[in-house]
């Protein structure tokens, strides 16, 4: 008599009767199970191929940003001659390495900025006489272009560090040991900065940089020394002052002596020209005595009124008595 199974012993056996490698299923809601198929393996290769495409792209393109040029590195032949300008360039993938270098204005400057008084950045100096001297310089520079690629054989990345900072250092401790501390604080702080200027152009020129301007900050020597040297040029300048007015008062004496000659040779000319101007009247006089009766009648006119007669006594006549005399003789 065999047994009929229940419900609960089917669903039993025919879970264990499900073999291994069938396929599960996914229920979805109240719907009957759904089976879940791998992907297949023509979109496998379209991603992948699309990825490869992507990374080759990138690869293939290099955008240099404004104010740098590209110096490219090839992994076959090594640095290139040329650079590559700003812009979109293309380059061999996985073969090519573009290394960016600045082209714009840069500058450096070594001065005393540590807080605690430390000189790890000033460039220390001896002036002509051996007295310390601190200086806080600024070079303002920039790479030549066109040489960016011989730039990057020889110095690298690092260009600042081995070749700016230690000549910049090396030039301007040549520059003030051939000046004096007062010429350098006072006068002659321009003339430091030329011979600083001309000699670290040399240098950039022969490492492929260009020199644009070096700016001596500051320059600083111990406060005995600088009050020395101030006492010094307040002397020089009060000799100065009184030599100034000695030779002012030198121009005045000059002057005077020259004013006074000129008075004394403008008198002796007047005399001289008075005796002869009286030589000439005296002689015209002896000449022709009739010039004495009209001086005579010149200086008496127009008080009294006279009439000259031309006789040979050389008399005058007071025409106004006569009129006198002869009112007071009428009737």
């Amino acid at each position: 008599m065999t047994d009929n199974p229940s419900p609960g012993n089917t669903a039993e056996n025919e879970a264990t009767s499900t073999p291994k490698n069938s396929r599960p299923f996914l229920k979805m809601g109240n719907d009957a199970p759904v089976a879940r198929k791998p992907p297949s393996r023509r979109l496998l290769w379209t991603v992948g191929g699309v990825v490869a495409a992507a990374l080759l792209i990138g690869q293939s393109f290099k955008v240099i940003p404004a104010g740098y040029v590209g110096v490219v590195f090839s992994a076959l032949s090594g640095v290139k001659p040329g650079v590559i300008q700003e812009g979109v360039h293309f380059v061999t993938p996985f073969v090519d390495r573009v290394n960016l270098y600045d082209a714009r204005l840069q500058e450096i400057t070594l001065a005393h900025t540590d807080e605690d008084g430390g000189e790890s950045g000033a460039i220390r100096a001896r002036s002509k006489e051996g007295l310390d001297i601190t200086a806080d310089v600024t070079v303002q520079f920039r790479i030549d272009r066109s040489k960016a690629a011989i730039l990057h054989k020889e110095l690298g990345r690092g260009y600042v560090q081995t070749v700016i900072s230690p000549q910049i250092r090396s030039k301007v401790r040549d520059a003030i040991g051939q000046f004096s501390a007062a010429d350098i604080i006072s006068t002659q702080r321009q003339q430091v900065e030329g011979r600083i200027t001309d000699a670290l152009r040399e240098v950039f020129t022969n490492n492929n940089l260009l020199l644009d301007a070096v700016l001596l900050r500051e320059l600083r020597i111990p406060d005995s020394i600088a009050k020395a040297i101030e006492l010094k040029q307040a002397a020089e300048q009060q000799v100065a002052v009184e030599r100034n007015k000695l030779q002012q008062a030198e121009i005045s004496a000059q002057r005077a002596v020259v004013e006074a000659e000129g008075a004394a040779k403008s008198a002796i000319a007047k005399a001289r020209g008075d005796a002869e101007a009286l030589t000439l009247r005296g002689r015209a006089l002896r000449e022709n005595p009739l010039l004495i009766q009209l001086t005579v009648a010149e200086k008496l006119s127009p008080g009294i009124q006279t009439v000259m007669l031309p006789a040979d006594g050389n008399f005058l006549l007071d025409m106004k008595s006569l009129q006198t005399a002869a009112k007071t003789t009428k009737p």
